[in-house]
């Protein structure tokens, strides 16, 4: 369906996300028959992408901030927006095949980059991030095989070249513990993680290395695991 933007919601729905996604931006309005027919086609289109585009519909009675911006005469009227800056647009009703491939246009071609991340080993990656040193999946795959290779500080200088994810914090999480696991100041050797987990409980709010341990076992474990929400709040309850 897509976010439905505003004048105040325009920066982060479409500008700022279009950094990270290119957006496709629907201008209509209740009342226009062309838009009625035109937006359920784009929605389609872009849902056919997999989330490598996203739709972001601006009723122009609405919002005419949005509407100023695009100098928009006549509506439907409908731009691409990718990082920041607008790539492509069309007005009026357009056939679904057309619409399809203004959608499709935005989508790039898997870079060098992608494919040697996509392959997977170490030097692959290595070959990877020497083409483009940002891209987040080579970095967080090859610091995971770091990780596993005993080079947990190698992954965390790693991990700081993007920003933090679900699956940074997961990586770096599992490098932390494998430095403290080597280290005899602060460890909690061996068991399993409700064990390390209670025998770090009692330190938490007065050792900073226990609360970080704590915090580390935590993202290791699966998001939305009923064990995890639970030491979660015993955490809580030790430190508030």
């Amino acid at each position: 369906m897509g976010v439905d933007a505003t004048d105040q919601s325009f920066e982060a729905d479409v500008l700022a996300r279009s950094e990270e996604v290119p957006v496709v931006v629907d201008l209509w309005a209740p009342w226009c028959g062309p838009c009625r027919t035109l937006g359920p086609i784009i929605e389609r289109a872009v849902a056919a992408t997999g989330g490598k585009v996203e739709l972001a519909k601006v009723n122009v009675d609405e919002n005419p901030e949005v509407s100023a911006a695009f100098r928009v005469q006549s509506i439907p009227a409908v731009f691409a927006v990718d990082k920041r800056k607008v790539v492509d647009s069309f007005v009026g009703a357009l056939p679904e095949k057309a619409v399809e491939d203004f959608v499709g246009r935005l989508i790039a071609a898997p870079s060098e980059a992608d494919m040697l991340a996509a392959t997977g080993d170490e030097a692959s990656l290595r070959r990877a991030l020497e083409i483009e040193p940002g891209h987040a999946v080579a970095v967080v795959a090859l610091a995971e095989l770091l990780v596993g290779r005993g080079k947990p500080d190698e992954a965390l200088s790693l991990l700081a070249r993007i920003p933090e994810t679900g699956e940074t914090r997961r990586v770096a999480a599992l490098a932390r513990l494998a430095a403290a696991d080597g280290a005899p100041a602060g460890a909690v050797p061996g068991g399993t993680v409700d064990e390390r987990l209670a025998g770090l409980l009692d330190r938490v709010k007065d050792d900073p290395a226990a609360r970080q341990e704590y915090v580390d076992l935590l993202e290791t474990m699966p998001p939305g695991d009923e064990a995890r929400e639970r030491h979660r709040r015993a955490l809580a309850s030790r430190l508030f």
